[in-house]
Formats: structure tokens, C-alpha cells, sequence
């Protein structure tokens, strides 16, 4: 498959989240604390890409949350303090991988606060359109 920009791929990665609420918002999160996407050593790696099989053209992608976790975790994944921590939350609500937040959460900039709380309410299913248009199209 040919190599994707970091729009191309969050916009894959969405689509193939979409529908699973704690999936779309993990997703979400991953990609709009704005540096994964960015990291050729986590894409390559994380991220599969491919096809859709019910139209054929629908580009889709996914993350492999808890060998990208392990990764970090093992120092094969290079990391500023703000990177790690979003991507432990983002696995933790997308993937399911344990999360301690009083080790996660202190140190997150403002930004990143607002979205982790979004990307927790899209989870628990409370949704509203603006949150809807922010996951599910970017």
C-alpha cells in the first residue's frame, strides 16, 4: 500500500473505528494530541493499513495499542513526557491497556486535558454532534 500522510491516516484510522465509541475516541485522541501521526517510527510499526473489503476503496487503519504500549514501556518508542502520556490514555480507552491516571494525567497541558475529557465522554457514549463531528471526521 502506498505510504499515507498523517491526514490520509488518521482519516483511515477513523474509519476503521468507527461505530465503537471507546475505539473512536482512543483513535481520536491518538490523533488529534497532534505527534503520533508524525512519528514514522510508531506508524511503521503501530499501524496497519489497508483496504475495505465491502467497497474495495475505503482505506482503513488500525492500532496495535498494546505492542505500541509495550513498546514505550521498554524504551523502543522514543517519547517526549506530554507524547507518552497521551498515547498511554489514548491505548487505555481505545485498547483497554491499564493506565495508572494519578501516574498519567498530571503534566497534561490544558489542551491535551480538554481532549482526554472528550475523548472520555465519546467513550461512556455521551455524545453530542459536536463531539460526533470531532471523532468520527477529524
Amino acid at each position: 500500500m502506498t505510504t499515507l500522510n498523517p491526514r490520509q491516516l488518521g482519516d483511515a484510522l477513523r474509519a476503521c473505528a468507527r461505530g465503537i465509541h471507546p475505539l473512536e475516541a482512543g483513535t481520536g485522541l491518538l490523533i488529534d494530541c497532534g505527534s503520533w501521526l508524525h512519528h514514522d517510527d510508531f506508524t511503521s510499526r503501530f499501524i496497519t493499513t489497508g483496504t475495505s473489503i465491502s467497497d474495495g476503496a475505503t482505506l482503513l487503519a488500525s492500532t496495535d495499542w498494546e505492542a505500541a504500549v509495550t513498546a514505550l514501556h521498554a524504551g523502543e518508542l522514543p517519547a517526549g513526557g506530554g507524547e507518552r502520556r497521551m498515547l498511554l490514555l489514548a491505548a487505555s480507552i481505545a485498547g483497554g491497556t491499564p493506565v495508572s491516571l494519578c501516574d498519567t494525567l498530571p503534566g497534561i497541558d490544558r489542551r491535551n486535558a480538554s481532549l482526554v475529557v472528550g475523548a472520555v465522554a465519546h467513550a461512556a457514549g455521551l455524545t453530542d454532534q459536536e463531539t460526533d463531528k470531532q471523532y468520527l471526521n477529524g
